[in-house]
């Protein structure tokens, strides 16, 4: 079965954010467990995670239909001691979070060298982070987003993805969250049947599918290969639809969470119903 919605607000509570996706026919979502943009949070309350449980359960949404973000703000390879391990704690606070809420994926953004370390010695930081954060957390896995490269962020090449993972010591719980922007936006084509053949493969060859745990599904504003993260709208942007016909009607994408972050809230009801249209 093919899992589709959008990442939604948890606005007013993160019980909000499967109600929202309900009300999009969606049936799964993406969602922040704190503020993104800011370090600390308060600590979610017994009734807040029971809230957000009763209503999961209530409209139907099982743990493997979720996506949630962590904060924008971590970097697990930052070249700099302290603030690596504000990073750090940051992340394993996020894995808690989902652990109390009953979530099994926390996706994010593997890091950026900043210009101040080797490639390999940041991807090696990444790992390593992740090798602390599942240490201290049990029954989440850490699923690396695969980036557009825009300046010093890694993670945009497959290569990348699988160096981090060859560093993960539990090899069962780290997985891959593929964004169809960045991929375009990295120099994987998509826009043709033959693209996607090829592109997917070369996933299979130096990743493998069985690490795939979600997508972001989003067009792009931007040309091939440019390395800028810029979204847009199913079939409005550079990619175009055909990515989206591949993905909904091959089965190698069925039972993860796959998500719009595309830039028109107004039409993600219509972009859910389009995508299964294709799988149909």
């Amino acid at each position: 079965m093919k899992y589709v919605g959008a990442h939604v607000s948890a606005s007013g509570g993160v019980a909000n954010a499967p109600r929202n996706a309900k009300a999009l026919e969606a049936n799964a979502f993406a969602l922040f467990t704190k503020n993104q943009r800011r370090w600390e949070a308060a600590p979610l309350s017994t009734e807040v995670i029971d809230e957000f449980k009763r209503t999961c359960a209530d409209l139907g949404f099982i743990p493997e239909q979720i996506l949630p973000h962590d904060s924008y703000l971590i970097n697990l390879g930052h070249p700099e001691q302290e603030a690596l391990q504000r990073s750090r704690t940051a992340f394993i606070d996020e894995m808690h979070r989902c652990e109390q809420l009953g979530l099994v994926y926390l996706n994010f953004h593997p890091g950026s060298h900043l210009k101040k370390i080797p490639i390999d010695d940041c991807l090696a930081r990444i790992s390593e982070s992740i090798n602390i954060a599942l240490e201290q957390s049990k029954g989440v896995t850490a699923v690396i987003e695969n980036t557009a490269g825009q300046g010093s962020n890694l993670g945009h090449r497959f290569e990348q993805l699988a160096q981090i993972i060859d560093g993960v010591d539990d090899k069962s719980r780290v997985g891959v969250c593929l964004d169809t922007c960045h991929a375009f936006a990295a120099g994987y084509d998509l826009r043709t049947e033959t693209d996607c053949e090829n592109t997917f493969a070369e996933f299979e060859r130096i990743v493998g599918f069985n690490y795939l745990k979600g997508m972001h599904l989003n067009d792009a504003k931007i040309k091939f290969g440019s390395r800028v993260d810029r979204h847009q709208s199913l079939g409005k942007g550079e990619i175009g639809l055909e990515v989206f016909r591949y993905i909904m009607s091959d089965a190698r994408f069925d039972g993860i969470p796959m998500v719009l972050e595309t830039i028109d809230d107004t039409i993600w009801a219509d972009e859910i119903q389009l995508l299964r249209s294709f799988a149909a």
